[in-house]
């Protein structure tokens, strides 16, 4: 049995597809294997030493250690991918609420007094400080090129906008979903020159940390919008709010609410409703239960922040699943333990990602506690543990 321990109301009932015979979730288990969350911060609570895996129901993971978990051989596990039709909606959602300014219309029709007559020659009287402009023939920039990001561009080119985007490190797999009616540009700053819109659709870390600032949006037509349902720090508020303040911002589209912006009246703020859709959040927990789940019972890695992507069809015999150091030396070191245990290997697979690897080790007979505490203490061996040949439990 596996203990899954749960936070932010992740429901058991939502991962009824799971082996209840393998599998024990709850906010309150004890000893937990794994965990799955959402929001919580798992910076601010202790994480036992029996976690052998973390999944986040999202593709963020700011919220999560995960330099502290990778030292201790700890997968990180996100779900990526899994609530991009919703952004992508909401994306395109955005681009009608700005060039129709249909928040602040819908606001004065609200505030609207009188019988009906009186509330008909308001409206007639009013209705064209709210008038605004068509998506076709308009010119969008997608800054991220992920699965959001590309159903983001595919969308506004059916809409009838001029499309490009900007991703460095696009993937083969995502360049092969991507309309070829898209250009990909290999220069940001060209690429916010050329747009009417622009969407952001990258992660927050060091390299996209205020990367539309004060020079990219001097750089912008007046009169465009910037749409920011990623991350708050991947834009300098400030500067933003100065460029709304001159007119260089037609508008700014984002969830994430703070004083400066929400004092900015062409600013439309929502409340964090991203992935906000009952779909993408079942989405979200079934696709990183999945990867936590295979993780558990055969060692694979699947949608690993910190670790690489690790499949080997299991042989007949127990498995070995180590996290080690990307270091030379180490698989040679497991392999001469092995063999002096007398251990012969069916299998070996050793895959790296930057400074972290992962070892998944087939072998033909059972492996004694001594010779799998000598594998952990090995140097350069982060975790290790033994998979038997029927999953369910383990060392």
């Amino acid at each position: 049995m596996f203990n899954v321990l749960t936070y932010d109301n992740i429901p058991a009932d939502r991962l009824k597809w799971l082996p209840r015979q393998k599998f024990s979730i709850a906010p309150d288990v004890p000893h937990p294997d794994a965990i799955l969350l959402r929001s919580h911060d798992l910076h601010k609570s202790p994480i036992p030493e029996t976690v052998l895996a973390v999944g986040r129901a999202g593709s963020g993971v700011n919220n999560i250690p995960v330099d502290a978990l990778s030292k201790r051989g700890v997968p990180v596990f996100n779900a990526p991918g899994a609530n991009a039709n919703a952004v992508k909606e909401l994306t395109i959602a955005a681009l009608f609420l700005a060039s129709r300014n249909i928040i602040a219309a819908a606001e004065f029709v609200r505030g609207l007094q009188g019988d009906d007559a009186i509330i008909q020659k308001q409206v007639e009287k009013e209705k064209k400080k709210f008038g605004g402009f068509e998506l076709a023939g308009k010119t969008l920039g997608v800054v991220g090129l992920g699965a959001i990001g590309v159903q983001v561009a595919n969308a506004a080119h059916q809409l009838g906008m001029h499309v490009y985007g900007f991703d460095p490190l696009l993937t083969v797999e995502h360049a092969l979903r991507l309309s070829p009616a898209v250009v990909s540009t290999s220069n940001l700053d060209d690429l916010v020159a050329k747009v009417d819109f622009l969407t952001l659709h990258v992660p927050l870390d060091d390299d996209t940390k205020s990367l539309i600032d004060a020079r990219r949006l001097s750089v912008l037509a007046g009169g465009a919008v910037l749409i920011n349902f990623s991350r708050a720090g991947i834009v300098d508020e400030t500067a933003v709010c100065a460029a709304l303040e001159s007119g260089r911002l037609h508008a700014y589209v984002t969830d994430f609410a703070t004083r400066a912006i929400l004092d900015q009246p062409r600013a439309v703020v929502l409340p964090h409703l991203g992935a906000s859709t009952s779909e993408a959040e079942q989405n979200c927990v079934n696709s990183v239960a999945e990867s936590v789940m295979d993780f558990l019972e055969s060692g694979e890695i699947r949608n690993s922040v910190n670790f690489p992507k690790v499949t080997l069809p299991r042989g007949g015999g127990v498995r070995l699943a180590i996290a080690n150091e990307n270091v030379p030396g180490v698989v040679s070191r497991i392999s001469s333990a092995l063999a002096a245990a007398s251990l012969n290997i069916e299998n070996l697979l050793n895959k790296s990602r930057e400074e972290y690897a992962f070892t998944l080790v087939d072998l033909d007979a059972d492996v004694r506690p001594n010779t799998l505490e000598q594998v952990r203490s090995l140097n350069g061996v982060l975790s290790a543990r033994l998979i038997p040949r029927s999953a369910g439990s383990f060392e």
